[in-house]
């Protein structure tokens, strides 16, 4: 966990006139975030596990609209695959504040509070204008991505695949050129959504911060820890991937121990917020 440093008392006349929203980002930018080690996000995990134990009705309801959220995306696949994207697109933008219920009670029970449902689904309210902020951002980068995924389908596929084998054409070896140009262009995207993201609406719930200064605190997060990161990220696509395979139930569990285990892992890489001053 990295450690604070005093600030110096010493404040230039200029420095003093400053606007408190200047200096609220200064405060933001400067924070000392924590050096991770390979272990870490197995400790996430097992926070998240516990918070789920401690408040398992509120998990069970923000992982059945997760379930949920997974069964339309496969019902619309199967019978209108052409809204598929435009569905997903969505999902992925709902998914990230959906789980700002699961953060308020993993804060609740940090603090030493009862976290109560109610609670955590007015937990937005607060901080309405920067989640919205927020949202816009990430609706821009999801749409960038659909459409790119769009021009990476008609560049590289020769014929539209009957909505009866759709599946197995995409991912058939003949398609090959397709699926590695697919791949490429996802991971690219989804990375940029994941270093903006990965703590910034845990700490905007937290510190009402900006919506620009919680992405910048996200992404310097990533970059002082590029491996670790890149293995949380890779824990969280594992997780979410086996737990689609038995008809989407397993979000039931996986996403809300997810949901705790990112208040954990934003706790950890952030340090606490003062009780008073510019920063909360």
């Amino acid at each position: 966990m990295a450690t604070t440093h005093p600030e110096s008392t010493d404040t230039s006349p200029s420095e003093a006139h400053r606007p408190d929203a200047e200096a609220e980002r200064e405060s933001v930018f400067s924070l000392p975030l924590a050096s991770l080690r390979p272990g870490d996000p197995l400790r996430w995990l097992a926070r998240g596990w516990r918070d789920f134990l401690a408040c398992p009705r509120i998990g069970l309801f923000y992982g059945a609209c997760f379930a949920l959220m997974g069964q339309a995306l496969w019902q619309t696949f199967q019978h209108a695959p052409a809204y598929v994207l435009a569905l997903s697109a969505g999902f992925l933008l709902m998914g990230p504040f959906l789980a700002l219920g699961l953060y308020d009670a993993s804060r609740a029970l940090q603090e030493g509070r009862r976290p109560s449902l109610r609670a955590t689904l007015w937990a937005w309210r607060p901080t309405l204008s920067t989640m919205a902020i927020f949202a816009g951002v990430l609706l821009i980068l999801e749409m960038l991505w659909g459409r790119a995924s769009l021009v990476v389908f008609a560049v590289t596929m020769n014929t539209m695949p009957s909505s009866e084998n759709m599946l197995a054409a995409l991912l058939s070896l003949d398609n090959l050129e397709f699926l590695v140009t697919y791949v490429v262009v996802g991971a690219i995207f989804a990375g940029l959504i994941f270093v903006s993201s990965v703590i910034s609406i845990p700490m905007i719930l937290d510190r009402q911060t900006d919506a620009v200064s919680a992405a910048l605190t996200s992404f310097r997060a990533c970059l002082q820890n590029p491996g670790v990161m890149l293995l949380w990220g890779a824990w969280i696509t594992g997780l979410c991937v086996v737990a689609m395979l038995p008809a989407f139930l397993g979000l039931l569990v996986v996403g809300p121990v997810l949901g705790h285990a990112t208040w954990h892992a934003y706790r950890h890489i952030v340090p606490a917020p003062a009780r008073s001053g510019v920063t909360r």
